[in-house]
Formats: C-alpha cells, sequence, structure tokens
C-alpha cells in the first residue's frame, strides 16, 4: 500500500493539486511560493490516520488560519479537503467549521466527510462513507450498515471507527498512512536529545524528531552485523572518516573518528552540520525504511560539499522507499539532477496560488506525456 497520488484543496496557499506519487518526487521553489505547504498538507494527511488531525488544524491556528487564503468564488463554502490514492483504493477527508444546530465548540475545526473508494475495472464502488457522526460501510455482500454516532465530530473514522469484518480497507488505508514518516527539522543544540546516549532498543527507522538517533545507527551495527553500506556513505561524505555505534550498559552511543583528528568524537562534540548529516544518513540508511518519506528542507545547515554526497544518499534510499523532497536550494536540485533521472518539479505561485510547473488539473505532468508520446 504505496500511495500513488495526493490531492489538496484549500489548504493555506494551494488551491487544488493533485500530485502524483514517484518514487523520488523532488519540489524546489524560492522562499514565500508555498513549497512548504505541500509538505504540511501531507503531514496533515497523516494526522487523520492518527486521529490527530482536528487538533493539529486547531494548534496552527484553526481553519481559518489554515484553509485557502486567497479570494473564493461566490458560493464556494472553502473546506479543506485532502485525500491520497494507493493504486485501486482512495481515502478523502473533508473538514470545515461546525454548523448553527451542531454541538461543538465556536470555530472548531469539525470533519465533514471521509471515504473510502475502489476502483474496480471501469467502476469505482464506495466502500465506506461517512457523513457528520454517521458512518457507513459496505460488507462483501454489497449491502450497506450505518453506525449512528460512532465517531464525535472531531474523530476520523479512520482512526476512530474499526470493523475490519465488514471494511478491512479501513485498516489497511489506516496502517498504510501510519506508515508515513516526516523529518522537518532535527534540533542540533547543546542540549539537544540527539547528543545524549538513547535507550538501547531494537530501531529499524528514525524517527521524526531523531532522538533515536543512536539506537538507529547501532541497530545496524549491533543487530544487522552490517554497517558497510553506511561506512562507504561516511567516505563519501568525510573522505577518511569511522563512524562506530555500540550498546553498552542499556544504553546506544555512537562516534565520529575524522581523519585529522587525534581521537573521535563523541555525539556532544560534533558539529550542528555533521550531526544533521548523520541523522539524515540514519533516515535513508535505515534497518527498514518507512515506505514513504517526507523531508523539508534537508539541506539547512549542511555544507554544500555535503550536497553532492546527500542526492546520491537519496537516489540510492528511493530505490527502498517513495521518497519526498521539498527544498529551496538550487545546489542540491543540480546534484539530486545529476545523480537521478528522475524530472525535479519548480514550485511556483500564479495568481496568489501555489502551483507546480508542467502539473496538469488532472494531475499529470506535460514531460510525462511527452515522453509515452516519444516511446
Amino acid at each position: 500500500m504505496r500511495p500513488t497520488e495526493i490531492a489538496i484543496s484549500n489548504y493555506r496557499s494551494i488551491r487544488r493539486l493533485t500530485i502524483p506519487i514517484h518514487p523520488l518526487s523532488v519540489f524546489v521553489g524560492e522562499n514565500g511560493v508555498g513549497k512548504s505547504n505541500l509538505y504540511k498538507s501531507l503531514s496533515l494527511l497523516r494526522d487523520a490516520a492518527t486521529g490527530r488531525i482536528t487538533r493539529t488544524i486547531a494548534d496552527e491556528g484553526g481553519l481559518n488560519s489554515v484553509c485557502w487564503s486567497g479570494m473564493r468564488k461566490r458560493g464556494e463554502d472553502g473546506r479543506l479537503r485532502l485525500s491520497a490514492r494507493f493504486d485501486r483504493i482512495r481515502y478523502s477527508i473533508e473538514i470545515g467549521f461546525p454548523g448553527p444546530l451542531e454541538a461543538a465548540f465556536a470555530g472548531e475545526p469539525m470533519i465533514k466527510s471521509e471515504s473510502i473508494e475502489a476502483t474496480q475495472g471501469r467502476r469505482t464502488v464506495q466502500l465506506m462513507e461517512r457523513k457528520n457522526s454517521l458512518v457507513s460501510v459496505r460488507g462483501e455482500s454489497g449491502a450497506w450498515s450505518s453506525h449512528k454516532d460512532a465517531v464525535l465530530p472531531s474523530e476520523t473514522a479512520l482512526a476512530g471507527f474499526s470493523d475490519s469484518n465488514e471494511c478491512p480497507e479501513i485498516d489497511l488505508v489506516r496502517n498504510a498512512m501510519l506508515g508515513w514518516r516526516f523529518y522537518h527539522d532535527f534540533r542540533t543544540d547543546p542540549v539537544s536529545s540527539l547528543r545524549k546516549p538513547c535507550l538501547a532498543i531494537t530501531t529499524p527507522s528514525l524517527s521524526a524528531d531523531g532522538t533515536d538517533l543512536a539506537a538507529a545507527l547501532a541497530t545496524l551495527y549491533t543487530i544487522r552485523e552490517d554497517a558497510n553500506d553506511l561506512q562507504d556513505a561516511i567516505e563519501d561524505a568525510f573522505p577518511g572518516a569511522e563512524l562506530r555505534a555500540w550498546e553498552q550498559g542499556g544504553l546506544c552511543e555512537f562516534d565520529l573518528q575524522l581523519t585529522d583528528m587525534p581521537r573521535p568524537f563523541r555525539a556532544h562534540e560534533l558539529s550542528d552540520g555533521t550531526l544533521k548529516y548523520i541523522c539524515l544518513l540514519a533516515v535513508f540508511m535505515g534497518y527498514r525504511l518507512p515506505p514513504f518519506i517526507a523531508l523539508n528542507e534537508p539541506e539547512t545547515s549542511l555544507h554544500p560539499s555535503l550536497l553532492a554526497p546527500l542526492a546520491r544518499l537519496i537516489a540510492k534510499a528511493s530505490r527502498r522507499a517513495d521518497i519526498w523532497i521539498v527544498t529551496h536550494s538550487e545546489l542540491l536540485m543540480e546534484a539530486l539532477r545529476s545523480e537521478s533521472s528522475v524530472p525535479l518539479r519548480r514550485v511556483v505561485k500564479s495568481k496568489g496560488a501555489t502551483t507546480i510547473e508542467g502539473l496538469t488539473t488532472g494531475g499529470e505532468y506535460r514531460d510525462d506525456d511527452d515522453d509515452e508520446d516519444d516511446s
């Protein structure tokens, strides 16, 4: 269950976009064009699977802050709409303000509708439909069953309603989205937990905040007992350097031996950029990669000499997972262009709305059509 398409409507500077998902998707744009909103909308969609989507919207300032910031046509409701397609299955969610007769706090974001539909040949079949607090599911026989007051207006049916016997697709979609991982930034200040030993727990994938960095590295050295690829990546970024990770006394630690230093440096001694790059190594070279990885400006605080090794790291990881990169770095863009044949997408603003050059309203890239015509 890997995503094949994302649709976003009325989210901040995004009026309406349908974006195909490729093994490697790279979006580059200047400051202020809304490229980070691409990343944030995906993260918000994942919150539908955790059940936190309305709380996240409230944390971001509420619907007035999160919804489309431009002009609306008369009669448009301005509701926030998000959806994800997984091959033949599509999940959609719609969020708006409470109606005058609905029991909710003033201005509270409410889930108006959710749906799961499946494409069977040329037919589209509705499998789950949620309207306000009423959840209806279609069983194997094709008959509908309705569940009144199954969820609160602030809860998603995707997270709060589960009946595997009637609609196993709910579990399939939820579990697929829960596997998505988002990396926005890593704290590298002197008191950051990245600079401290962490509990010795087998860690197949780095957490979103990177606090289990030492355990993710030690899992490769101690559990998999094979860190050759990781060491090759260290050599690529820091020629002659050696990274070590180990467990001792129930804690995991790591250090880095540089060629021009008489002793290895522990995590608390590393520069911000070096520590950030080691975090990215753990993201892309973990024991088991998440099926979908999104990063917002991964080049931040990195020396320009690290961008080419980072591009090679990303290109190699895209063979194991779908990767979504949002960046404003032209240098990283060019490095990725040289390491991967995947087209890089430029994010721009048109009439106040964030858009992607070459992307049609139907969710296809014009150059993809050109490639098909050439073949």
